[in-house]
């Protein structure tokens, strides 16, 4: 089982683009968005993948990820729960030293939202804050992906 600790800060700015060495497009969807396990399809560029992951202690859980054919990612976006929108984003990478940032720009729905991720290998892990980091919101519900597939502009 692999453990996954995440922090994740809203983006005041978009300095990052400047910063980044590497730029994705991503389309998921959310099969289950229970909080206890939660599974996600997802295309990164060409590359496809399936996720579970576990609840969430603090700002830790487990997480299981395995690459799956692109044309079967794309068949199991259809099965998304028709009270969800497949999270379309484009994510680019800034280093941190040996660790990286992760800053998702949403569009469609969510279009507007910004917010940087960096996983660390140890809960306190120190790491510097570039200037482009806002507001912690680690271990708010609103900002967890599984939760803003559910949301809509109603």
């Amino acid at each position: 089982m692999a453990q996954e600790i995440e922090r994740k800060f809203l983006v005041t700015d978009t300095s990052y683009r400047d910063l980044a060495v590497k730029k994705h497009s991503i389309r998921q969807a959310y099969l289950s968005c229970r909080p206890e396990a939660t599974v996600r399809v997802r295309i990164i560029d060409n590359k496809a993948f399936l996720t579970v992951k576990g609840s969430t202690c603090g700002c830790s859980r487990s997480e299981w990820e395995y690459p799956i054919p692109p044309a079967d990612a794309i068949d199991m976006l259809s099965l998304a729960d028709s009270n969800t929108v497949i999270i379309s984003k484009t994510r680019y990478i800034v280093p941190a030293g040996t660790l990286k940032w992760e800053i998702d720009e949403f569009h469609g729905v969510h279009e507007g939202l910004t917010i940087a991720e960096i996983e660390l290998t140890a809960e306190d892990e120190d790491f510097a804050l570039p200037p482009f980091i806002g507001r912690e919101v680690t271990g708010e519900p609103f900002y967890y992906n599984s939760n803003l597939s559910t949301l809509t502009n109603d």
